[in-house]
């Protein structure tokens, strides 16, 4: 029995096959055979390097012991509940994450996974094409921060709402005086947030913002700001701070004060 996957060929268009620069590695999290030696050949022979990992176990010595850059899970996993794992893995690390899961007609497996902090998710029987492209696109971004990371750090002080923004340190301080841990990417929707407060960012210019590239997601930048309410609104269910304006896209309403 073949895997339920394909890769059609498109004359019209062939995807590059190099990934320049691409850091670690991909790890392949599925007890399907076949499906996991499919994407795993596929990868590696695009120049993308990947191995495979049947019992999710032991994921945090895997994870500890090499440099992944991206996960794909398959949550249907037969004796592990793919979405424990998902839960686990998210509180490791911050590894991106493409779920894969069963085409159903509901969509909670996909909502769950991406509440959860999947970054991407593909519905069997998927392209390999397509998986390779969202996979060089996470990637991508990787190497962009990383870049990013490399250069002068920006220096100053948002303040806003009782809450501390410290731009050379990364850190983001609440009104009581503790520390909130943010991700690179809440952090980078932050920022782009106490740049323009009071004004209505569309989707589209928070995710230019958060990752400068134009191959992602619109459904993403949902989930980030999701996110990001959990950590800064009393009540995340109805935000003060971040509003959304339906149909327009986000609105952070404080007064911001910048410190440089």
């Amino acid at each position: 029995m073949e895997p339920r996957v394909s890769d059609r060929s498109d004359a019209s268009g062939q995807i590059e096959d190099t990934l320049q620069g691409s850091p670690g590695r991909v790890l392949v999290i599925d007890d399907d055979a076949e499906m996991r030696d499919a994407i795993i050949s596929y990868l590696s022979s695009h120049n993308c390097a990947a191995e495979g990992l049947v019992d999710p176990s032991n994921l945090s010595q895997q994870l500890a012991s090499v440099p992944y850059s991206l996960v794909i899970l398959d949550i249907q996993l037969g004796a592990h509940d793919g979405f424990d794992v998902l839960r686990k893995l998210r509180e490791r690390s911050d590894v991106p994450v493409i779920i894969i899961t069963g085409q159903r007609q509901d969509e909670i497996d996909r909502i769950v996974g991406l509440e959860l902090g999947a970054d991407d998710y593909l519905l069997k029987p998927f392209n390999l094409r397509e998986l390779l492209a969202r996979a060089r696109a996470i990637l991508r971004r990787q190497e962009i921060g990383r870049t990013r990371s490399n250069r002068k750090r920006d220096r100053g002080i948002y303040r806003f709402a009782g809450w501390e923004l410290r731009r050379w340190t990364h850190s983001l301080v609440d009104p009581r005086g503790d520390a909130v841990a943010l991700t690179k990417s809440e952090y980078a929707l932050l920022i782009a947030f106490l740049e323009s407060p009071g004004r209505i960012l569309s989707r589209e210019h928070l995710l230019q913002a958060t990752r400068t590239h134009d191959d992602v997601f619109d459904r993403s930048i949902d989930v980030q700001v999701l996110r990001l309410r959990r950590k800064l609104e009393t009540d995340p269910a109805q935000p003060r701070l971040i509003r959304t304006e339906r149909g327009a896209g986000y609105i952070f309403d404080a007064t911001v004060e910048r410190l440089f």
